[in-house]
Order: structure tokens, then C-alpha cells, then sequence
């Protein structure tokens, strides 16, 4: 399997990308971002519809689904994937937006600034072995 996973500011500009396991068939890094970025105006319609922090599959790219998760504070978390997970994708988002809220409480983070922490990467890295 493999996953690429962003998350996305409030400014639209991503803050943490990591590719995950297996890379993702066809072109590289700037294919998935922009299949993302294409997906957010669909999160943007998608969000305001729904209670729901989860906003499951919100679109398709060939063989890939974007699947995504949006925060109380309109940050975006969204995974490019290749297969179906909706229980372990949920799963993930919830683990890892509690770990993104932790380091929000940092006193010297600020919203919307890249997340270039090793130990944050590494815990998402965790999280996805767990449950993708």
C-alpha cells in the first residue's frame, strides 16, 4: 500500500507532507500534491455540509481516492491513497489530529507555519503503520 499524506493550512499551503510506505505509482511528489490541491476545493464545498470532522472519499484521480479530515480550526488533513481503509483511514486522521493539536499547544508554534519536527514525523509515521 502506499499513502501520501498532507496537511493543509489555513492559507491553502501545506504545512507537513510525508509519502508513506510504498511509493505511489506514476509521476512523483508534484503529481500527489497537485491531485491534493485540486481535491481541497471539494473539501471546501464538502465541509460546511456536513457535522462531521471526516469527510471520507471527496475525490477520485484515476486510481487513487483523496480522503480527508478537517479541524475544528479549518486545517485540512488529507491522504492520497490507492486502496479503500475507511475504518483504519478515520483511525489515523483522529490519532493524528490529536497529535497536531499537542503540538499546537506549543508556545512557540504558530498556525499555519510548516511542521518540520523530526519527532512529529516520526509518530505519524507510527500512526500510519498502525492503521493503514
Amino acid at each position: 500500500m502506499s499513502y501520501y499524506f498532507a496537511i493543509v493550512g489555513t492559507r491553502d499551503s501545506p504545512i507537513y507532507e510525508a509519502a508513506i510506505g510504498n511509493p505511489l505509482k506514476d509521476d512523483g511528489k508534484h503529481l500527489h500534491q497537485f491531485v491534493l490541491h485540486a481535491a481541497l476545493d471539494f473539501v471546501d464545498d464538502i465541509m460546511w455540509t456536513t457535522p462531521n470532522m471526516y469527510l471520507r472519499v471527496v475525490d477520485k484521480f484515476n486510481d487513487w481516492f483523496v480522503s480527508a479530515f478537517v479541524s475544528a480550526g479549518n486545517i485540512r488533513f488529507m491522504l492520497l491513497h490507492d486502496s479503500k481503509n475507511e475504518d483504519g483511514i478515520r483511525n489515523f486522521f483522529t490519532d493524528v489530529h490529536e497529535l497536531y493539536v499537542k503540538s499546537l499547544m506549543n508556545p512557540f508554534y504558530e498556525v499555519n507555519d510548516p511542521i518540520d519536527n523530526p519527532a512529529f514525523d516520526l509518530k505519524v509515521r507510527t500512526i500510519a503503520r498502525r492503521y493503514l
